[in-house]
């Protein structure tokens, strides 16, 4: 499993929101995702509709999960292929490791995969000697920094052109010191030129896996650059690895949830390559792996199953709950400390690594509502953030300040009139702070606000007030 830092939230957003860098970089997120997205549905009437029907696929699909798994695996064994089920990363990373060693593979290309990011897949087969290249070239970049991704889809959003550029000068060696790497042009030629070495020279292909198809034992990868296809189509053997959430019965219902996959992720009508396998080789094609694995990895999933979190087990890994997510917006991927950033992070980490470790991500939530707004697969996130933050209260997870904090609020609470009076002394206290400006700019107490951001003054009435003369005027 990759190292989780998630216990040190606090400190990692400490550090984001004071990066000038990443903040920079971060205010790509709205012409980049959310303005694009906005575009492509607002062409697209039946979106709405869509995305009840991707719901209901996937609903059905985990309340038949055995059966799909096991009619992709008789389809994938029909088809020339191997399945591998593996419970945890060590058996899964395991597995990889000895398919390596049975072709006397040196190296290995890698696809874009979140999966291998979970089981720590590259370090661990580095450690056995092997070459590891990752082809996508997001990942390719974070890979030369030596840094985990911060985004699902768009993994070195946080790096800048000259940090690439830099990167690039110090890992190609044997090049013109001087030649030009300032354009993004300039970053993709050579990028193309040292990936196409590798690309011939791979023994072992390995991507990830957006779905897997149960009645033609297909697996399916969605990409804007055919690095995937040229990992699993040059190397001698195809290895693809996806957690077992990612079946679906039929290739329709693979086909109608892909049409909200990518104008939800990149504003796109469809991505620039969508890639179906199924199986290897077969005698009389010009091209493809001489072998083909599929490896099923649970790492946790079937324990959510039948509980309050098995919605999220809908998720496409589209990422429009991050780009929309206000936290996410201000402190980036890393600050989650594991591998699944922003508010499906925030569910999905605590459900997979515990409670105990992850704790502060349900918390790292405004409760905008947004996530669950835009999530094409409707899951309902917020909710079950707020079910995570009632077993991290119940486990005495939190910190004792925020556990007085709320005795102190309940108290207070179940005595209306008390709580009347002090309610509306904290206004008259708060307007004073804030003098003419109407801001606060620092709050006792709340430092973790107003270090960042003032602090609106209060304006107008109490809620209480409000809805006493609500009720009274119905009455009059």
């Amino acid at each position: 499993m990759e190292q989780s830092t998630s216990p040190k939230f606090k400190q990692n957003a400490h550090h984001a929101l004071h990066d000038a860098s990443l903040q920079r970089a971060l205010g790509r997120l709205k012409t980049g995702f959310k303005d694009k997205r906005t575009a492509a549905i607002a062409n697209m009437p039946e979106f709405e509709q869509l995305r009840d029907t991707a719901r209901d696929i996937k609903n059905h699909t985990l309340a038949n999960l055995d059966h799909y798994l096991s009619a992709f695996e008789a389809n994938v064994i029909a088809n020339g292929g191997h399945v591998h089920w593996c419970a945890d990363a060590e058996e899964a990373r395991q597995t990889v490791l000895k398919i390596c060693q049975d072709k006397k593979a040196k190296s290995v290309l890698k696809g874009k995969s979140m999966i291998s990011e979970e089981i720590g897949l590259n370090a661990f087969l580095e450690k056995q000697d092997l070459k590891v290249v990752e082809t996508d070239l997001g990942e390719y970049i974070i890979q030369l920094r030596n840094e985990p991704p911060s985004h699902i889809i768009a993994p070195a959003i946080h790096v800048h052109k000259e940090q690439v550029a830099d990167s690039f000068r110090e890992t190609h060696k044997g090049r013109d010191i001087n030649r030009p790497l300032d354009e993004p042009r300039d970053l993709l030629d050579e990028a193309r030129e040292v990936m196409r070495e590798h690309f011939f020279a791979a023994d072992i292909g390995i991507t990830g896996a957006n779905f897997l198809i149960a009645e033609t034992g297909t697996s399916v990868i969605v990409t804007n650059e055919g690095n995937g296809d040229l990992t699993q189509t040059l190397s001698k053997v195809h290895i693809a690895i996806a957690s077992l959430e990612k079946v679906v019965p039929t290739l329709e219902d693979a086909s109608t949830i892909l049409r909200v996959l990518a104008r939800s992720a990149t504003g796109q009508e469809m991505s620039s390559y969508t890639t179906f396998s199924t199986g290897p080789k077969r005698d009389g094609d010009l091209d493809g792996p001489e072998e083909y694995h599929v490896i099923l990895l649970d790492n946790g999933r079937s324990n959510m199953l039948g509980t309050e979190f098995q919605e999220m087990l809908r998720c496409i890994r589209c990422a429009a709950c991050m780009n929309h997510c206000p936290v996410y917006g201000a402190v980036g991927g890393h600050a989650y400390g594991w591998v699944y950033p922003g508010p499906m992070g925030s569910v999905l980490t605590p459900s997979l690594i515990g409670v105990d470790e992850a704790g502060h991500l349900p918390n790292a939530s405004t409760f905008c509502g947004k996530c669950e707004e835009v999530c094409p697969m409707r899951i309902p996130l917020p909710k079950m953030m707020r079910h995570w933050r009632e077993r991290e209260f119940e486990k005495h997870l939190g910190p004792q300040s925020m556990r007085f904090g709320i005795r102190l609020w309940a108290w207070f609470a179940s005595r209306p009139a008390l709580y009347g009076k002090a309610t509306g002394l904290a206004v008259r206290v708060l307007k004073s702070m804030a003098g003419r400006s109407q801001k606060i700019g620092k709050l006792p107490l709340a430092g973790g606000w107003t270090d960042i951001r003032d602090m609106p003054a209060p304006e107008g009435k109490t809620f209480k007030q409000l809805w006493a003369e609500q009720q009274a005027a119905k009455k009059a």
